[in-house]
């Protein structure tokens, strides 16, 4: 055991106690244990995996991922030709119903589509700018036409913040629909959201693909203290949790009652910087700062040897991901003269991170310690989950560390969105860079793979010199399930394929 376990350890156990009346025992109903409890159940207006992941049980969209996360395969649209000059997108909708029995058409799938362009509140409206029109030509037709050729639209159609709503559910009342929505195109419906506790989740009987879904029902419950969540799995009172601490691994490996799932992911974590703040505007504080930290040190104490050091925003294994990409050496030394060059000697951070999580909590006092060596003071701020996205959105921070996972298999999602993206800062981080920003507009729209390579190796480099933010690991994704609970399972995108899942 680790000392934070030592410390910790009796308090988690009483916590664990104290909450097993709470938890569903019911056959055929699965609950999963996760950190943060979901924002909002309208999926234009998240960009967060607590959300997305939860998306993808209620909503379906027209393309899926398939459960390799390699390959594209027929949702909510059975079929679907693209013109000659690759303008115009028909898609065939398949026969299938809304939770509340109304039948899903193509004027539900144009309005999703035309809605994430062009609602104010839509956090993903550029990646959908190339829609020129989106229009039912007859209940089950649905005719896409593009400002110009894209090579990455068939994938924006899988992200699950695009899925396919219901049209008179949300003309309803949009913030209602947000809270609870009537009408779901996916397995489950939901059936109650107890703020800052759990979702609750009903199988969908109008679903599509009801006759694959084996659960009841599935509960999101959150338990924010990563050990709380771990005793409660090894206690019996959750079935699922997602999550697990590196440092806990080999421990819950010994447990006959329990697996262990290590699934092949996008992820990547990495030290957000507010480029609006201060000295951070400047490039070669930025670089010092990037110079000052150890990654290799990180990967061998918080990830226990089962992430590796990352060097781009495009993690390894995904599409154009750059091999190559600089990384800058660790010299603390240098980084202090630098930072004395840049008349940024007295540089003071304010670090804002999640408390509870065990990993976040172990990089801060590692970042801590790292960066005061090149004179960096590192003023650390814990709040709860639920309030260090609003911070970021408020620019109430100078340094962050936070994680992303692809949501689709093309590089232009993550790429719009941390780099040539005008709606949400850049991922907050408030980058600028017009040359980017062309060079991301400019790779969505070119047709030829290989030179389409050379434009994202050179977007890379680029974010890489600017400092964008800090590349620190890429790890996989590592859940526990009781031995009970079979097909509970991650594809590299994240999505839980909960369709599949059997509690026993």
């Amino acid at each position: 055991m680790n000392r934070k376990w030592k410390s910790i350890g009796f308090a988690a156990f009483a916590a664990a106690l104290s909450l097993s009346a709470s938890f569903a025992e019911a056959a055929g109903v699965l609950t999963i244990g996760r950190r943060e409890d979901s924002t909002t159940f309208d999926p234009i207006k998240s960009a967060q995996n607590v959300d997305n992941w939860v998306f993808s049980n209620v909503f379906d969209v027209l393309i899926r991922v398939d459960k390799s996360g390699t390959k594209l395969e027929p949702g909510l649209a059975e079929s679907w030709t693209v013109s000659d000059d690759g303008l115009t997108y028909t898609f065939k909708i398949r026969d299938a119903k809304f939770s509340d029995g109304s039948p899903i058409t193509a004027e539900d799938a144009a309005f999703s589509l035309l809605r994430i362009r062009d609602n104010e509140g839509s956090l993903w409206s550029d990646s959908y700018k190339i829609v020129e029109t989106a229009e039912a030509t007859d209940p089950k037709t649905l005719t896409v036409k593009l400002k110009t050729p894209s090579a990455p639209f068939l994938s924006t159609l899988a992200l699950p913040n695009v899925s396919v709503l219901s049209k008179k559910a949300v003309e309803a009342g949009e913030d209602a629909f947000a809270e609870l929505p009537t009408a779901s195109s996916g397995a489950f419906t939901v059936k109650e959201w107890r703020r800052g506790d759990r979702v609750i989740l009903e199988k969908n009987p109008n679903f599509w693909q009801a006759d694959r879904v084996k659960l009841d029902g599935v509960e999101w419950i959150s338990v924010p203290d990563d050990n709380t969540r771990m005793l409660n799995v090894q206690a019996g009172q959750l079935d699922t949790a997602i999550f697990v601490p590196f440092s806990r691994v080999e421990e819950l490996k010994k447990d006959a009652n329990l697996s262990v799932l290590i699934d092949t992911s996008t992820r990547e974590d990495h030290l957000l910087i507010n480029h609006e703040h201060g000295a951070l505007a400047k490039k070669e504080v930025r670089q010092a700062v990037d110079m000052a930290i150890d990654k290799k040190a990180i990967v061998d104490t918080v990830t226990f040897g089962l992430g590796t050091v990352a060097n781009s925003y495009i993690p390894k294994g995904s599409l154009y991901h750059y091999d190559a990409n600089y990384q800058y050496p660790y010299d603390p030394a240098k980084a202090k003269a630098m930072l004395a060059e840049a008349g940024a000697s007295d540089l003071s951070l304010n670090y804002v991170v999640n408390a509870g999580n065990e990993v976040d909590e172990q990089i801060a006092v590692l970042l801590q310690q790292q960066l005061s060596k090149a004179g960096i003071t590192v003023n650390l701020q814990k709040v709860d989950p639920s309030q260090s996205w609003d911070m970021l959105i408020a620019g109430d921070y100078d340094i962050s560390v936070m994680y992303w996972t692809n949501d689709i298999l093309d590089p232009d999602q993550k790429t719009t969105f941390v780099l040539g993206h005008d709606t949400n800062m850049n991922y907050m981080t408030r980058y600028k860079s017009d040359k980017v920003k062309d060079l991301v507009a400019a790779a969505r729209l070119e047709l030829d793979p290989k030179k389409r390579e050379a434009m994202y190796a050179e977007i890379q480099k680029t974010a890489k010199d600017d400092v964008h933010w800090v590349d620190l690991y890429y790890s996989p994704y590592i859940n526990v399930a009781r031995k009970n609970v079979e097909n509970f399972y991650q594809n590299p995108l994240g999505r839980f394929f909960l369709e599949d899942t059997v509690k026993n």
